[in-house]
């Protein structure tokens, strides 16, 4: 990325972006070629870590290597994974592994490797607050430089015609369960922190899994491999009425395109929150592999005779959960459809219960009275994953995974992350850097208006005259 040799603290950047993520990595690597884009990304953590915790041996990314943060809209990007493993002399072993799907951690290299090189990204940066200032028509984004051990070391402030939020979801804690998992004390944790706690979880005489997607099913099936046989000591239980597969065929992914995602943004605000809570085996279900997986090793454990000591119900959720003397955890539970309830006791709990959208407030506090709302005061997003701003601010803000309430299951999906970099590229920039397809689903999803097209960056509002040869 071209930024200017002597940039100053007053002079506008074109766009800031406020986390690292995989979303906004792959817009900054989609933004590294543009000529005359000055573009800078804020992240306090220390460097780049995917899902540290769920990084289990094995345990693979739901999406094919295509779907890695450039390629579905510049396969000749320097910055594709196939060009990683060529980096590291590995692309003739990949190709002879023959795998489609790679492993998470291999994904977590990958996309280290990217931030490893990329020159417009500034890790030990906490951004404290976005606001929109009137008199210079630009965007202040407040930050604090942080030292090696995570304390503030000095305060900072960049101006900018443009910013994109992609600070991610956070581990979503049930409240029966909050108190318990705030306490360093009880064996409660969330599936973030796995791997860090997982030798002592393997040393607790009873473990509970809570949570039947894909995080719990991993977890659990490490968890099983790693207990001796006629000892497991298992429990395994979720909300869901079922231990569900994954919708994963090839019609059925068609949900996770660019089209179906215009085709949800245009729908009305009640059907497309009704959809959204339909819609949760296109990605809360466990894929087949692991399911199969699971039952392997339950099924060579029965090979002398007998049962394992695992329990494994779905439909049932945690009423109250409370600590029994110095190291026990009692739960109460309700079967969903039976409508009975009892007490489990565990020595330890791992909270497979997801994650969610960050909330906004506290980081944009300043734009709020330039913000638009639903009925349900959640910030509104267009098309092009903006939030929709009073007239006033000529500038953008771009949202990353923080829009499913406007655009759907595809949001978080990996799959979808470098269609949406390009697509706020081409907004961003009043061109065409990245062309897009016109089409990329074989089904028509609604009525009127046949297929749906992607607007043509001419007619965008050109919202920075840039340096040619973007």
């Amino acid at each position: 990325m071209n930024t200017p040799a002597h940039h100053t603290p007053d002079t506008p950047r074109d766009l800031v972006g406020v986390g690292i993520g995989p979303f906004n990595l792959s817009l900054a690597a989609l933004a590294d070629p543009l000529t005359g884009l000055d573009a800078v990304f804020y992240e306090q953590r220390p460097d780049f870590r995917w899902h540290p915790g769920l990084l289990i041996d094995g345990a693979r990314v739901q999406v094919p290597f295509l779907a890695d943060l450039v390629t579905l809209v510049d396969p000749a990007s320097p910055w594709t994974f196939l060009n990683h493993l060529r980096a590291r002399e590995r692309l003739f072993p990949f190709y002879f592994a023959e795998r489609f799907h790679i492993e998470r951690a291999e994904y977590d290299a990958y996309c280290r490797w990217v931030a490893e090189n990329l020159p417009a990204l500034r890790f030990h940066h906490q951004v404290d607050a976005v606001r929109w200032n009137p008199e210079r028509d630009l965007f202040e984004v407040d930050y604090t430089q942080l030292d090696t051990d995570g304390e503030a070391e000095a305060l900072g402030r960049t101006y900018t015609r443009n910013v994109v939020l992609g600070i991610g979801t956070q581990p979503h804690v049930p409240d029966p369960l909050r108190p318990l998992a705030e306490d360093p004390t009880v064996p409660v944790v969330h599936a973030a922190d796995y791997l860090r706690h997982r030798d002592t979880l393997l040393a607790a005489g009873h473990i509970t899994v809570i949570g039947t997607g894909q995080s719990g099913a991993e977890i659990f099936l490490d968890l099983l491999r790693h207990r001796p046989a006629g000892r497991e000591r298992l429990h395994w239980l979720g909300r869901t009425q079922a231990l569900a597969p994954m919708e994963y065929s090839k019609l059925g992914l068609e949900h996770f395109t660019p089209d179906y995602t215009r085709y949800f943004h245009g729908l009305a605000e009640p059907v497309r929150d009704r959809l959204v809570a339909a819609q949760w085996q296109l990605h809360k279900g466990i894929d087949a592999d692991t399911t199969a997986a699971i039952h392997d090793e339950l099924y060579r454990r029965t090979l002398d005779g007998g049962w394992p000591d695992t329990t494994l119900t779905p439909g049932v959720h945690v009423r109250t959960a409370g600590r029994i003397a110095a190291t026990q955890v009692e739960l109460h539970l309700e079967h969903e459809q039976q409508k009975t309830r009892s007490r489990l006791t565990t020595d330890a709990v791992v909270l497979a219960t997801g994650h969610r959208e960050r909330p906004l407030g506290r980081l944009l506090a300043g734009l709020d009275p330039y913000m638009r709302r639903d009925s349900r005061e959640r910030p509104r997003v267009d098309d092009r994953h903006r939030l929709v701003l009073d007239p006033s601010v000529t500038g953008a803000v771009y949202v990353q995974n923080a829009e499913t309430h406007t655009h759907g299951v595809g949001t978080p999906d990996l799959g979808l992350a470098a269609w949406r970099s390009a697509t706020i590229l081409n907004d961003l920039t009043g061109r065409e850097p990245y062309p897009l397809p016109a089409r990329t689903a074989f089904t028509t999803f609604g009525l009127e208006g046949g297929r749906p097209q992607i607007p043509s960056a001419r007619h965008h509002r050109e919202l920075t005259p840039l340096a040619d040869g973007i």
